[in-house]
């Protein structure tokens, strides 16, 4: 690695969307932004996409790990970790089941990102039989030990920190904060992210039912389950539901949505590996200059009481949203202020960009400490 800290990097996931926005919109752009060469192998073709063309950005496609059907995919990614993976100053994996496509390979440059509590998440896969549940989650939990002696790893909560026998670097779920508040005015609520039943989008479908009378559109963004999406198209067929799905749109293409609505949602429901995650739409939300509406799971409640920033609602209760809703429609000066004090906690709290320099130089001797600069 040379002296001004940049070097070649390998990003690698077969699960993740390729433009999920840890990885490719806050990770490797700083990355790049700092001069690194990073190789992005990702799923492309498996959700539909092309692949991109960035001074910089080599990318590669891989098989698509969904649900049931991964071995395809880890056979692909083992193969090009064999015949790459030497050759890089670090590799950053980003799916847990690249651990055990890394086994035997030798190589001692491996960073594992932890994205989340997997073992607390496998209850809520409907791949996955209930029966299975608890000893899959044990058996993660070995290979997460058995990965901590072998690998260096990045955390993106500080509360993963307890799942771990040893300190590790904590890399956030920021955003970066513009920096003018986008103007509000909107007549619509909007939710970004992956749509699922603990995700809230059956509630999501009720609130746009409740507010079918009131000329208030719900937004929704992302990609969803099948459940998810028999219930989305159902109901957006309906004509009688104010809800409008918008499938999966690019980072900037979503947050183009979320300027100037009355509300970003948050409407989680109360399952393990949500209560001790911080939802990065409540800061993307604030961010924007949206006021958030959330169900109170402990670290949302926590950052929007803290910047006074929204309203919390009861877990499942859509007339309590729907009357939120109208109280921010119906108070430009409330929802104003909610906007205005968002904005500016975000921005002292959680801008990416006063935090790439950290992630980069980090990564940086995470290498230097693996020998492979």
């Amino acid at each position: 690695m040379s002296s001004t800290a940049t070097g070649t990097a390998l990003v690698v996931t077969v699960v993740h969307h390729p433009e999920d926005a840890r990885i490719r919109h806050r990770q490797i752009a700083a990355l790049l932004e700092a001069g690194w060469q990073v190789t992005y192998a990702a799923p492309f073709s498996g959700y539909g996409l092309e692949l991109p063309s960035l001074p910089g950005l080599d990318v590669i496609d891989l098989p698509r790990a969904v649900g049931r059907r991964r071995l395809r995919a880890l056979r692909a990614a083992r193969r090009l970790l064999s015949a790459r993976g030497g050759a890089q100053d670090v590799i950053l994996l980003h799916d847990p089941e690249l651990l055990v496509a890394v086994r035997g390979l030798g190589l001692d440059n491996v960073v594992w990102d932890v994205h989340e509590d997997l073992p607390a998440s496998l209850a809520m896969k409907p791949w996955l039989p209930t029966w299975l549940a608890r000893p899959a989650a044990g058996a993660v939990r070995r290979v997460e030990l058995g990965a901590e002696k072998r690998h260096e790893l990045l955390l993106a909560e500080h509360d993963y920190q307890a799942r771990f026998r040893q300190p590790h670097l904590v890399v956030p779920n920021t955003t970066r904060v513009p920096a003018a508040r986008p103007a509000g005015g909107g007549r619509h609520v909007v939710y970004v992210g992956h749509n699922s039943r603990a995700r809230g989008v059956h509630d999501l479908i009720a609130l746009g039912a409740a507010l079918a009378g009131d000329d208030i559109a719900v937004k929704v963004i992302g990609h969803a389950d099948g459940e998810a999406t028999s219930a989305l198209e159902a109901a957006t067929a309906s004509g009688t539901n104010s809800i409008e799905w918008l499938g999966f749109m690019s980072h900037g293409e979503a947050m183009a949505q979320v300027d100037g609505a009355l509300a970003g949602l948050s409407l989680l429901h109360d399952e393990p590996n949500y209560r001790h995650s911080q939802p990065t739409k409540v800061i993307e939300y604030m961010a924007h200059g949206v006021p958030v509406l959330t169900t109170p799971l402990p670290k949302a409640v926590e950052v929007v009481e803290a910047a006074d920033a929204g309203i919390v609602v009861p877990f499942g209760d859509t007339m309590a949203a729907a009357d939120a809703v109208r109280s921010l429609a119906a108070n430009p000066d409330k929802r104003e202020q909610f906007a205005i004090n968002g904005h500016a906690h975000a921005a002292e709290h959680y801008d990416w960009t006063s935090k790439a320099a950290d992630f980069t130089r980090e990564l940086a001797s995470l290498a230097r400490r693996t020998g492979s600069c």
